[in-house]
């Protein structure tokens, strides 16, 4: 369950942390459908609709698509998005799940402002079990991005995941 929490407040927070990390994020007024309610992806800006934003926290969840692509595909990304070749969708999914999480845990926010009750295909509660537990699906992609510790480093006493070296895939 959500808890209760000033939507205004929340959505600067993570609106603010996205545009420090390097994403552009925009409130406009969108018109049409959308993928996600009240959020579109326009040549790698996230445009918001607040009208139209069911919940905040899948803000964190689009931006961590984005944060995944390689720069050049991050700046033409549009519409649904396709990241490049040699990836597909599903598995940039589980990353962009682990990624939001860890910027959930950066921000200090209830794991139910993304995990949301009518997200994740009824998977919500199992995620946050699972990454409160320190089960980190996709681990090893963040890694291989970059944008986490190995292991290694880990043991050397280096801190690790949800913390992030740096946000953005190179």
């Amino acid at each position: 369950m959500v808890p209760a929490v000033d939507r205004g407040q929340v959505i600067f927070k993570i609106t603010t942390f996205l545009e420090q990390i390097g994403l552009s994020v925009r409130e406009a007024i969108l018109t049409g459908e959308t993928f996600v309610p009240g959020i579109r992806i326009d040549q790698g800006i996230i445009l918001y609709d607040e009208s139209k934003l069911t919940y905040p926290g899948d803000l964190l969840h689009e931006a961590g698509h984005l944060a995944l692509m390689k720069p050049e595909e991050r700046a033409c990304a549009s519409g649904d998005l396709e990241p490049g070749e040699g990836m597909n969708i599903n598995s940039l999914e589980p990353a962009a799940i682990l990624w939001s999480y860890a910027a959930l845990r950066y921000l200090d926010l209830d794991p139910h402002i993304v995990f949301h009750e009518n997200g994740y295909k009824d998977s919500s509660e199992w995620y946050i079990e699972n990454f409160e537990a320190g089960n980190y699906i996709a681990l090893p992609l963040l890694q291989w991005m970059g944008l986490c510790r190995s292991e290694e480093e880990v043991a050397k006493g280096r801190a690790g995941f949800p913390v992030l070296t740096k946000w953005l895939r190179d």
